[in-house]
C-alpha cells in the first residue's frame, strides 16, 4: 500500500506544479517577465534544494518527457508555417540553422576550453548544447511584448528556430559518441549527417502525406481528429528516431506537409496543438527546474556567466553576420536576429544527454546550460522588445484582432464557417464591403438566427457568420475590426496616372475607357482592393482592371489611397532570362511545390 500511496502523492504533487505554473503564466504575462523563467523557478523551488524537497534525479525519464514536448513544439511550428511565407527566407534561415549552429558552436569552444580546463572535444560539446535557439522562448515573448515584426525577419527567425534543433541535436550526439567511443574521421561524421537529414526528410514527408490521407478518408468519430494528429506527429518522430533518423526534422516536416494541405478538422487539430505544446513545454521546464542544484551551481557561475556572454555577445552575432552576409539584409536586421538567438528548453535538454550516457563532468554541462538560459531569457527576453523598437524591425502595433470563430464543415474541406461581431466601425458595416471569396451565410441577432435576407440591415452588435476557404479565413478579420483614421495622401505622389483611393470605377472607366462590371461601377479603387485582395493591402499589390493593371502606391488607416495606373502601353521591357542559379532556384520551387502537393 506504501507503494500505491507513493505513486498518488507523486500525481497530486505534479499535477499541483503544474496547474501552479499555468496560474502563474498570468501574474508573468502582465508584468513582462520571461514566462518560461516562472516554470525553471517554480521546479527549483519544489526541488530537493529548495522549499519543496522534492528529491528527482530520473534522468530518463526527462530525457522521456523532454523528447515528446520538443517533438510536439516542433511539429506544432511546422503546422502553423505557411509555405508562401518561407519561400523568400528558406535559404537564409537554412544557413542559419546549419552553419550558423556550427559557427557558433565552434566560436563558443575556446571560452569553454579555458575557463573550465576541459579538452577541444568537450569544450566544442558544450558550444553544441548552447548553440541553438529555441523556437517556443523566441515567439513566446515576441508574442507576450505585443511585437509586430517585419515579414522578413520574422520569417527567417521562425523557420531557423524551428530547423535548427535537428543540427543541434545531431552536432550533439555526435560529439557525445566521439567522447565516449573514440576517433571518428571527418567523411564518417558528414556522411552519417546527410543520412539523418535524407532519412528524416524522407519520414517526415511520407508520414506527413500519410496523415492526410488519413484524416480526409478515415471517417473517425467527432473529437478524435485532434488526438490522433498528435499521437500520429509521435509515431512519424519515434520511427525516425528507430531508423537511426532524424526524428525532430522528420516531425517538423510532417507538421509544414499537414499544415498546408486541406484536411478535416484543421482547426480543432490546430487548437489542440496549441493547448499541448503550451503542457509540454511547462511539464519540461518544471522537470528541467527539478534536476537543478543552486549549491552545486555556485561552483561553476563565473565559467558560465563568461560562456553566456561569449555566446551572445560574440559567437551569434559573428555567425550570424557570417552567414547572412549573401543575402540582401541590412545591418539593423542581422544584429537583431543576433539578438533574438534566444537559448530554452533545448539547451538544457541537449545538455541532459551526457547526464544520461554517464560522461565524466556531465552536471558541468547541465549547469553551465543552465545558467547561460538563464541569462539569456533575463538579458535578451526583457530587451527584446526594446530592441526591435529601436532597431526599426517592428511594425506599429495594429488594434487587437476580432475574436474569430471558425467551424469546420464535415463532408468537405473547401469551406468552413467563419463568425464575427460586427463592430459599430468596422469596415464591413460601414461601406457594406465583404470579399468576392466569401458568402454571408447566417446572422444571430438577439439570440435568433436569421438569413442575411431576413437580417438586412446587418446592425452593430449582430453576429455574421460566413463561408470562406480555411487558408483565407484570417484575411477577414480586416473587415470587422475598427477602421483606422484614414491618412490623407501625399500629394507629391499624384500625377498623370496616380489617382486617389476615393476615385470611382465609374469614374475612372470614363476617363481611361476601361470596361466595368455595372454592380461594381460604384466601387472605389480603396474598396476595390478590399474586395478582391487575398490579404490585407501592402505597397506595391497589384490588381488588373480589364486592360490596365492597379499598383496600391500608398496606404492609409489599413487602406490603399493612392492607386497608380499600368496601362498597356507602358508595359515594362523585357526581363533578361533569368541565369542559372535563377532557373535552378525555380525548378527546384516548382518539384517541392508539386511534392508538397501546395
Amino acid at each position: 500500500m506504501a507503494s500505491l500511496d507513493a505513486v498518488s502523492i507523486a500525481i497530486l504533487l505534479g499535477a499541483f506544479l503544474v496547474m501552479v505554473g499555468i496560474l502563474s503564466s498570468l501574474l508573468a504575462l502582465r508584468f513582462g517577465a520571461p514566462l518560461l523563467l516562472v516554470f525553471l523557478f517554480i521546479g527549483m523551488a519544489a526541488g530537493e534544494s529548495g522549499p519543496g524537497g522534492l528529491r528527482f534525479d530520473d534522468l530518463q525519464t526527462t530525457y522521456l518527457v523532454g523528447s515528446v514536448a520538443l517533438a510536439l513544439i516542433l511539429f506544432d511550428g511546422g503546422l502553423k508555417t505557411r509555405l508562401q511565407s518561407i519561400q523568400t527566407v528558406l535559404a537564409p534561415s537554412v544557413v542559419l540553422a546549419t552553419v550558423g549552429v556550427l559557427l557558433t558552436a565552434l566560436i563558443t569552444a575556446p571560452v569553454a576550453h579555458y575557463v573550465l580546463e576541459m579538452n577541444w572535444t568537450e569544450a566544442l560539446l558544450i558550444g553544441a548544447v548552447v548553440a541553438s535557439t529555441d523556437a517556443a522562448a523566441v515567439f513566446l515573448l515576441v508574442h507576450a511584448q505585443g511585437l509586430r515584426l517585419r515579414p522578413r525577419v520574422g520569417a527567417t527567425l521562425e523557420v531557423e528556430s524551428g530547423t535548427n534543433d535537428p543540427f543541434a541535436v545531431f552536432l550533439t550526439l555526435m560529439l557525445v559518441e566521439l567522447i565516449t567511443v573514440g576517433d571518428s574521421s571527418a567523411w564518417h561524421v558528414i556522411a552519417l549527417f546527410i543520412r539523418d537529414a535524407l532519412l528524416g526528410a524522407v519520414v517526415g514527408f511520407v508520414g506527413g502525406r500519410l496523415v492526410v490521407l488519413a484524416l480526409n478518408r478515415v471517417a473517425l468519430p467527432q473529437g478524435l481528429h485532434a488526438p490522433f494528429v498528435a499521437t500520429a506527429a509521435l509515431v512519424i518522430f519515434g520511427a525516425a528516431q528507430s531508423s537511426h533518423a532524424s526524428g525532430f526534422l522528420a516531425v517538423y516536416l510532417a507538421g509544414i506537409i499537414i499544415g498546408n494541405r486541406p484536411t478535416r478538422a484543421h482547426n480543432s487539430v490546430v487548437t489542440f496543438l496549441d493547448a499541448a505544446t503550451w503542457l509540454a513545454q511547462i511539464v519540461m521546464f518544471v522537470l528541467l527546474g527539478l534536476l537543478v542544484s543552486p549549491q552545486r551551481l555556485l561552483g561553476s557561475i563565473g565559467p558560465a556567466v563568461a560562456i553566456a556572454l561569449a555566446l551572445m555577445l560574440v559567437a551569434r552575432p559573428v555567425a550570424v553576420f557570417l552567414c547572412l552576409a549573401p543575402f540582401r539584409f541590412n545591418w539593423r536586421e542581422k544584429l537583431f536576429v543576433a539578438w533574438v538567438g534566444l537559448r530554452g528548453a533545448v539547451a538544457i535538454f541537449l545538455a541532459s544527454i551526457p547526464m544520461l550516457v554517464g560522461l565524466s563532468k556531465a552536471y558541468l554541462y547541465f549547469d553551465i546550460a543552465f545558467v547561460v538560459v538563464l541569462i539569456s531569457l533575463l538579458l535578451q527576453g526583457w530587451t527584446l522588445g526594446f530592441a526591435a523598437r529601436k532597431l526599426h524591425v517592428a511594425l506599429p502595433r495594429a488594434d487587437r484582432g476580432p475574436r474569430r470563430v471558425e467551424l469546420d464543415l464535415p463532408g468537405q474541406l473547401e469551406q468552413q464557417l467563419v463568425g464575427y461581431a460586427v463592430r459599430p466601425k468596422s469596415l464591413y458595416l460601414k461601406r457594406g464591403l465583404i470579399p468576392s471569396w466569401s458568402k454571408p451565410t447566417l446572422v444571430i441577432r438577439d439570440q435568433r438566427i436569421l438569413s442575411p435576407a431576413e437580417a438586412e440591415p446587418v446592425a452593430a452588435g449582430d453576429y455574421l457568420y460566413l463561408l470562406a476557404p480555411p487558408e483565407k479565413a484570417e484575411s477577414l478579420d480586416r473587415f470587422f475590426v475598427d477602421m483606422p483614421p484614414s491618412a490623407a495622401p501625399d500629394p507629391h505622389l499624384l500625377g498623370d496616372f496616380m489617382v486617389v483611393g476615393e476615385v470611382t470605377l465609374g469614374d475612372l472607366a470614363g476617363i481611361y475607357g476601361v470596361n466595368v462590371a455595372p454592380d461594381e461601377a460604384a466601387l472605389t479603387l480603396a474598396d476595390y482592393f478590399d474586395v478582391h485582395l487575398d490579404h490585407a493591402p501592402k505597397l506595391g499589390a497589384t490588381l488588373p482592371l480589364d486592360s490596365i493593371v492597379l499598383v496600391a502606391r500608398s496606404l492609409g488607416g489599413g487602406r490603399v489611397n493612392v492607386i497608380g495606373l499600368r496601362l498597356p502601353e507602358d508595359d515594362e521591357a523585357p526581363r533578361p532570362p533569368p541565369t542559372r542559379t535563377q532557373a535552378l532556384k525555380r525548378k527546384l520551387a516548382a518539384i517541392w511545390a508539386s511534392l508538397a502537393g501546395i
